[in-house]
C-alpha cells in the first residue's frame, strides 16, 4: 500500500517568455502604486516651495489686475419677426 502512493512534486513547467513579461509588468505596477499612494500621502518639504518663491519676482508690476466681467456669451440675440402682409 505504501508503495502506491506517489509523494513526488508536481511536474511544473518552465514559465514563457509572456508569463515572465506579465509578472514582471505586474510587480512593475504594484510598485509604481505604491510611489503615487505615498506621493499623496507624504506631504512635500516646505524648503522646496521656499526655493520656488525665491524665483519669482516679487514687484508690484507683476501682480495681475482683476478682469472687468465678460460679456455673456449665452446670451442669444433677439430674433426679428417678420412683418405681416
Amino acid at each position: 500500500m505504501a508503495a502506491e502512493l506517489d509523494f513526488s512534486p508536481p511536474e511544473i513547467p518552465e514559465p514563457t517568455f509572456m508569463e515572465n513579461v506579465l509578472r514582471y509588468g505586474l510587480f512593475f505596477g504594484a510598485i509604481f502604486q505604491l510611489i503615487c499612494v505615498l506621493a499623496i500621502i507624504l506631504p512635500v518639504s516646505k524648503s522646496h516651495k521656499a526655493d520656488l518663491d525665491c524665483f519669482e519676482p516679487k514687484n508690484s508690476e507683476t501682480v495681475k489686475k482683476p478682469r472687468a466681467t465678460a460679456p455673456q456669451i449665452n446670451k442669444k440675440p433677439k430674433k426679428e419677426s417678420k412683418k405681416k402682409r
